[in-house]
Parts: C-alpha cells; sequence; structure tokens
C-alpha cells in the first residue's frame, strides 16, 4: 500500500513539473513574439522621424528663402526708382539750358498753334488794360489781365492770346491774328460800336481754360529755336 501511495505521488510531481514546464515556455514564446513586433515597427518609426526631421528642416530654411526673395524684390524696386530718377534727371538736364518762359511759349504752340511748321514765333506780352483794338480810338474795351501773344511770322502761322493760371492752365482768349478785327481795316459805318464792345466784353468773361501737355523735349528745343521775344 505504502508503495502505491509513493507512486501516485510521485506522478503527481511530475505532472506538476511538466505543467509548470509548459507555462514557462508559453511565456517565453509570448516575450519573443512582443519584442518581435517591437522591432518589426522600429523601422517605420524611424522614417517618421527622418519625414519630421525634414519637414522640420524645410521649414526653417523658408524664412532665409523667404528673406531671400524680400532682397531680390527690393533690389529691383530700388533698381526701378534710380531707372526713373536718371530718366526725370536726363529730361532736366536736356531743357536746363532754357528758362520756364521759353519753355512755357513753346509748349503752349505746339498744342494749340495751327501751324507747327513755322519760320519764326514770336512771343509778345500785353499789359492788362491794353485795348483789345488798338486801331479803334473810340472802343476802349481793355484787357482786364496781363496776357501773352504768341504768333508766327505769316497771318496763316495763327496766333494765340492767353494768360498762365500757375497750374499747368492757360486762359485762351478769341483773338484775331495781329489784332486785326476788321481784317486790318477800320471798323466799318455798318457795324454798330456797341455791339462790338460787347461782343469783346463776353469774349474776356469767358476764356477757355486749357491744360498744357508737357510735350517733347525734341519738339519744344525745336520751337525754342525758331522763338523771338520782344520787349
Amino acid at each position: 500500500m505504502k508503495n502505491n501511495i509513493k507512486i501516485i505521488c510521485c506522478l503527481l510531481l511530475l505532472s506538476i513539473i511538466f505543467l509548470l514546464a509548459a507555462c514557462s515556455n508559453s511565456q517565453d514564446n509570448n516575450d519573443s513574439s512582443t519584442n518581435d513586433a517591437t522591432e518589426e515597427q522600429d523601422p517605420a518609426d524611424g522614417e517618421n522621424q527622418a519625414e519630421d526631421d525634414t519637414t522640420t528642416d524645410d521649414s526653417a530654411a523658408d524664412p532665409d528663402e523667404n528673406e531671400a526673395n524680400d532682397n531680390q524684390n527690393e533690389e529691383t524696386d530700388s533698381s526701378d526708382d534710380e531707372s526713373s530718377e536718371e530718366e526725370e534727371n536726363e529730361d532736366n538736364n536736356t531743357l536746363s539750358g532754357y528758362s520756364s518762359e521759353e519753355i512755357e511759349y513753346a509748349r503752349v504752340w505746339l498744342q494749340l498753334g495751327p501751324n507747327q511748321d513755322i519760320d519764326e514765333l514770336y512771343v509778345e506780352h500785353i499789359p492788362a488794360g491794353t485795348p483789345l483794338d488798338p486801331n479803334d480810338e473810340d472802343n476802349d474795351v481793355s484787357y482786364p489781365e496781363d496776357v501773352i501773344q504768341v504768333s508766327g511770322s505769316r497771318i496763316a502761322d495763327g496766333m494765340i492770346t492767353y494768360s498762365g493760371n500757375g497750374d499747368g492752365t492757360i486762359n485762351v482768349y478769341d483773338i484775331p491774328y495781329g489784332n486785326r478785327w476788321y481784317g486790318g481795316m477800320p471798323r466799318p459805318d455798318d457795324i454798330d460800336l456797341e455791339d462790338v464792345k460787347e461782343d469783346m466784353r463776353e469774349m474776356l468773361e469767358n476764356p477757355e481754360s486749357i491744360y498744357i501737355e508737357p510735350g517733347e523735349d525734341e519738339a519744344i528745343i525745336n520751337i525754342i529755336e525758331k522763338m523771338y521775344i520782344i520787349e
């Protein structure tokens, strides 16, 4: 009987040993699987980290690139400004040898002169109070302000009578060439003097305001070279 009990105890002990061994192997397999999964995941994590680093590097590089572009744009704008200033200085230097009055007379003729192909251009200053028709002693209608008359050497060239406003515009008066109201002849007897005076006053009260364009320097100089200012 005692021998049977010993045999049973030995069998139980062996069973316990086998169970413990099986549990130990199972735990080892689980640990191995966990390690393998971890090792397989590491490369992906490394790639993601590399991408993050690349993105960070690109982001860090962007400010420098933007600053370089800004500097380039500023240099371009500066070059454009310098070119504009140089062109303006060249224009000023082109006309620097002439007075502002000469330039004004030439610009007025270039824009309003009936004939641009002139041989000579005469400029005369007419003071305020000067009669519009100096050939008619009975007509006392006179200029209310100082005016300037620019005219060609021929009747066909035409004449411009104006006053400056100091803002690039002028007041133009419709005065016939050489103040020849009746073709250079005395006022005919059948023309009423009071009607003539009324027409003249209305003309003086309603001059045409015109803005004078700067014009081309070469054309301005060409007119100035043909200019005679009557003192």
